[in-house]
């Protein structure tokens, strides 16, 4: 666990590290992430990104947040599809961290703080993550903090030219 880990609800000054750590990572990501059009990688495209989250937080759909390391930006962490309603309270978790940050803990304690935001803040009864069957970095990440995964779906994302599976994973908070 890294103790100068932490999250918050991202800004729009967070649009250029996050617009320079996807160019730099364009390669080390594009298996395991959809295609993205240009803008996606400017700031100015970022910034677009950044305001589109903060509407849906704002909405109640999704907490969208950053991973910060010694009060730098070096990841994301948002908690998506929030289904607030009494009768299904769930949300479904979705992170990256640099590759210059990857492999210090950083993403487990990121998933952590999260996982608080979802029963304190949100008040969530299960959380939710898919994973590429061969992502096996974050499958650890996810065992780590309680999930299980619970079955695999079949032909669901399209990357890297082709149809994939996803790993479905689950934690319910109370466990």
């Amino acid at each position: 666990m890294h103790n100068s880990t932490r999250i918050r609800l991202i800004e729009p000054t967070d649009a250029a590290p996050i617009a320079a750590h996807r160019v730099r990572d364009f390669e080390a990501f594009r298996a395991w992430e959809p295609a993205q059009p240009a803008d996606f990688f400017t700031p100015e495209g970022q910034t677009e990104r950044i305001d589109k989250l903060l509407a849906g937080y704002r909405a109640g759909t999704v907490w969208p947040g950053v991973v910060l390391a010694d009060g730098q930006v070096i990841g994301q962490i948002t908690v998506g599809g929030i289904l607030p309603q009494p009768h299904l309270r769930r949300g479904s978790v979705g992170y990256w961290i640099a590759s210059v940050a990857q492999n210090q803990g950083h993403a487990g304690h990121a998933l952590g703080l999260v996982l608080q935001v979802m029963t304190d803040e949100l008040g969530l009864h299960r959380a939710e993550a898919s994973t590429n069957l061969a992502n096996l970095p974050s499958q650890r990440v996810l065992r780590r903090n309680g999930f299980s995964p619970y079955g695999v779906a079949h032909s669901s994302i399209f990357l890297d030219g082709s149809w994939q599976d996803g790993l479905l994973w689950e934690r319910i908070m109370s466990d």
